[in-house]
């Protein structure tokens, strides 16, 4: 296995063993490459909950750019579900987990077909 399985691996633990759900493993991994190469760099690679800008970001680049979701502020309860899924308190909060988490959330996984 690459660097990337391994990653993939800890993604799919993390949907199981902290937010509670079985992942569909071929969507996790194309939502994993559409991450590109953010997933190696530590701080590139986690969403930082606590940060307002931070949380825009996943809103406009992700939700809107990406799965094509019209703006509004049901984009930030979303986002907001998904950190609490995932439990505020986790200190490592995966990108890749998060968006994985909103393409579901959404039923966009078709961007990703």
């Amino acid at each position: 296995m690459g660097r990337r399985d391994d990653l993939i691996a800890t993604y799919a633990d993390d949907l199981r063993n902290k937010c509670g759900m079985e992942p569909d493993m071929d969507l996790l991994r194309k939502v994993t490459i559409g991450c590109g190469p953010a997933i190696y760099d530590a701080d590139a690679s986690t969403v930082a909950a606590g940060q307002e800008h931070e949380l825009e970001t996943v809103k406009t680049n992700f939700l809107i750019k990406k799965l094509g979701i019209a703006d509004g502020p049901h984009l930030m309860d979303a986002i907001n579900q998904v950190i609490d899924t995932y439990g505020r308190s986790e200190r490592n909060k995966y990108r890749a987990v998060v968006y994985y988490m909103l393409t579901k959330r959404f039923g966009r996984e078709s961007v990703y077909r």
